[in-house]
C-alpha cells in the first residue's frame, strides 16, 4: 500500500506521540521514587509482529533490545491466538530479558478482531524478592536476585485484578503497596497505547496505521546506514574495564572490534573476559543494547526514532560464556557497569573513525544505592541510581552530576526522599570542585550526597564502578576521577567497596562520592576564559588549576 507523504507525517508522529503519551502516563502513576522521580521504566508501541515502531526517550537499556525480549514470548506462544484479555510478562534474564528487577508487560493492540501491535512497558521495580531488600550484592545465582517470570501469558480478567498472579506477586515483594502500584502503572501505560493506535486506526484505516508502523521502521533504517556509509569503512578496536568482579582486585575487560563496511555496522566481543561469579555479568539483551545506544549517539541524529530499523545496519556478536552473555544461572543484577565498558570500549573503537562525534569516557557508572529497614514486620525500601560527571567531546565540556547515558535516571529530589521515608535524611548533597578531568573542554563534576541514619536496624546495600579506575580522556584529555562509598561512625570511617553491604546504627552518617567525566584533548588548548570561569564558578580550585594549567591562570 501507498501511503501519501502528509499522511504519513501525520500517522507516524502520532504514534510516536502515543509512546511517548505511555511514558508520561507511567511515570505520573507511579508509587515508587525510583519509578515516578527517577523515571526508571519506558514504554513503546510495537508492531503487530512485536517489533519496536516507537518509543517514549527515558531509558535506552531498558528499550534497546525490546523488540527482541518480546520475540522471547512470541516463540513460545501463537500470536494469532491472543485474544484482546491477553497480556504477555517477562523479565527472566535468561530467556531474553534483562535483570529481574526491570519487569516487561506486553498487551495486545486489537482493531476489531485483527491485532494491529502490542503495548510495551517496563519498570524498574524497587523490591522483586530475593535475597535483601532492593538488591542483594553478595548473590551467586540468578535465583537470589528475585522471582523469575519466564515469558508467559496471562488473562487479565483471571489472573489480574485479585486474580492468581497478581496475588503471588504481591506475596513475594516486601514493598507490595510501591511495587503492586508500579505494576499497575505499566497496565495503565500500556492502556493509553492501545486506545491512541486503535484511534489512529479508526481514523485512517487498519491497514494504512500497518503501513506506516512498516515505513516508519524502514525511515529509521536508511538513515542510520546512511549514518555508518559517512564513517570510513576498516576495522577498530576497544578495551575497557571494570574495577573487578567484587571478590578479586582484578579488573574485569571488555574488548570491542568494530568492523564498517558501507552500510554495515558488526561490533564483535570476542575476547572479552569470561562471566565471573558475582552479579556484573550483563545478560545477552542488555549487551545488545548497550551497543545500540553507542551506534546510535554516535553514528545517528537524535531526530532518528529508535526502533527495529536500527537494528537492521547493525550485527552484534557476543560470544557465550562472556561476561557480556553469562550461562545460566549467572547472577545479572549488577549489568550495567559491565554494559557501560561495552559502550565505553565500543566508543573507543569508533573513535578511531570518527573522533570528531565521540565522547570521552564520563562517571559511566550505574551506582545503585539502597537503604532498607524492616519495622514492626514492614519494610522501607528506599533505592537510587545515581550519575556523575559527563565526558566531555569535540564540542564542550560534560554535563555535571547527571545520570549516564544507557540509564537516563532523572534526578530524585530531597523534598520527595523526606515525604517518603523516615529512618534517614539527606543531610549534604552538593557538586564536588576539581572532580573532573581537564583538556580542551573538561569532564563534567561529580558531586556528593550524604544520608543521616535515625533509626537502628538499617542497612545499606550498592554496586557500583569506577571506585578504582577513572573514566579515560581522549586526544590528550586528562582522566576523570573516582567514586567511594563511607560510612561516618563517630570518629571512625568504614570504608565500602563498590560491591558491599553493610549494617547501619542511628547516628552513622552514609557518604556517597562520584567521580567525574575525562576531558578531550590537551588542556594546553583550554580557553583563559573558560578557567576563569570554573574558578569564578567555584569548580575549579586556584591549586588544580594551578596543577592542571600551569602558568594559564592569571595570579
Amino acid at each position: 500500500m501507498t501511503v501519501s507523504a502528509i499522511d504519513y507525517a501525520v500517522i507516524s508522529q502520532a504514534v510516536l506521540a502515543g509512546a511517548r503519551e505511555m511514558g508520561a502516563k507511567l511515570i505520573r502513576s507511579a508509587y515508587s521514587t525510583i519509578l515516578r522521580e527517577a523515571r526508571d521504566g519506558s514504554a513503546a508501541i510495537l508492531d503487530r509482529n512485536g517489533y519496536t515502531v516507537a518509543q517514549a526517550e527515558l531509558i535506552p537499556m531498558q528499550l534497546g533490545s525490546i523488540g527482541s525480549i518480546f520475540q522471547s514470548c512470541a516463540q513460545l506462544y501463537d500470536l494469532d491466538e491472543v485474544s484482546d484479555d491477553d497480556f504477555f510478562v517477562v523479565n527472566d534474564s535468561h530467556s531474553g530479558g534483562q535483570h529481574l528487577q526491570d519487569v516487561f508487560f506486553f498487551h495486545p493492540i486489537f482493531v476489531g478482531d485483527r491485532r494491529v501491535g502490542f503495548a510495551a512497558s517496563v519498570a524498574h521495580h524497587l523490591d522483586i524478592g530475593g535475597g535483601s531488600p532492593g538488591l542483594s550484592p553478595h548473590a551467586r545465582d540468578v535465583h537470589s536476585e528475585g522471582l523469575i517470570i519466564p515469558p508467559t501469558k496471562f488473562s487479565m480478567s483471571r489472573d489480574w485484578n485479585g486474580g492468581p498472579l497478581e496475588r503471588m506477586l504481591r506475596a513475594n515483594v516486601r514493598a507490595p503497596l510501591q511495587t503492586m502500584g508500579d505494576f499497575n502503572a505499566q497496565i495503565a501505560a500500556n492502556r493509553i497505547g492501545q486506545k491512541r493506535v486503535a484511534e489512529l486506526c479508526e481514523r485512517y484505516g487498519t491497514e494504512k496505521v500497518e503501513q506506516v508502523m512498516a515505513d516508519f521502521q524502514s525511515y529509521t533504517e536508511r538513515r542510520v546506514r546512511a549514518g555508518i556509509a559517512q564513517a570510513p569503512d576498516g576495522v577498530y578496536y576497544g578495551e575497557s574495564e571494570i574495577d573487578d568482579d567484587g571478590l578479586t582486585d582484578k579488573p574485569v575487560r571488555v574488548r570491542s572490534k568494530v568492523t564498517i563496511e558501507g552500510d554495515q555496522i558488526t561490533v564483535d566481543y570476542t575476547g572479552t573476559d569470561d562471566q565471573v561469579a558475582t552479579n556484573v555479568n550483563a545478560p545477552l539483551a542488555s549487551a545488545i543494547s548497550a551497543t545500540m545506544s553507542c551506534i546510535k549517539s554516535v553514528l545517528s541524529t537524535p531526530d532518528i526514532p529508535f526502533n527495529d530499523g536500527l537494528c537492521r545496519s547493525v550485527e552484534v556478536v557476543v560470544p557465550e560464556g562472556c561476561i557480556l552473555n553469562p550461562r545460566y544461572p549467572a547472577p545479572v543484577r549488577a549489568r550495567m557497569n559491565v554494559c557501560y565498558r561495552a559502550f565505553n570500549a565500543t566508543m573507543k573503537a569508533l573513535a578511531q573513525a570518527v573522533p570528531e562525534l565521540v565522547i570521552a569516557g564520563g562517571y559511566d557508572s550505574t551506582s545503585v544505592g539502597c537503604l532498607s529497614w524492616l519495622n514492626n514486620g514492614k519494610y522501607s525500601v528506599y533505592l537510587e541510581v545515581f550519575g556523575g560527571g559527563y565526558g566531555a567531546s569535540s564540542t564542550g565540556n560534560g554535563c555535571d552530576a547527571i545520570d549516564s547515558p544507557l540509564a537516563n535516571c532523572a534526578n530524585t529530589p530531597v523534598e520527595a526522599i523526606d515525604q517518603d521515608y523516615e529512618f534517614f535524611r539527606v543531610e549534604d548533597y552538593r557538586l564536588r570542585p576539581d572532580s573532573f578531568g581537564h583538556g580542551r573542554y573538561r569532564g563534567g563534576a561529580g558531586f556528593e550526597r550524604s544520608f543521616r541514619i535515625l533509626k537502628d536496624g538499617a542497612t545499606v546495600a550498592l554496586y557500583a564502578d569506577r571506585f578504582k579506575l577513572p573514566a579515560e580522556g581522549l586526544f590528550g584529555g586528562t582522566d576523570g576521577t573516582t567514586g567511594a562509598c563511607e560510612i561516618h561512625r563517630g570518629d571512625e570511617v568504614i570504608s565500602l567497596s563498590s560491591k558491599d553491604m553493610r549494617d547501619l546504627r542511628k547516628g552513622d552518617l552514609v557518604v556517597f562520592r562520584f567521580g567525574g567525566g575525562a576531558g578531550y584533548g590537551s588542556p594546553d588548548e583550554r580557553a583563559p576564559e573558560a578557567i576563569e570561569d570554573d574558578l569564578r564558578q567555584g569548580m575549579l580550585t586556584a591549586k588544580e588549576a594551578d596543577r592542571a594549567y600551569p602558568g594559564r591562570v592569571a595570579s
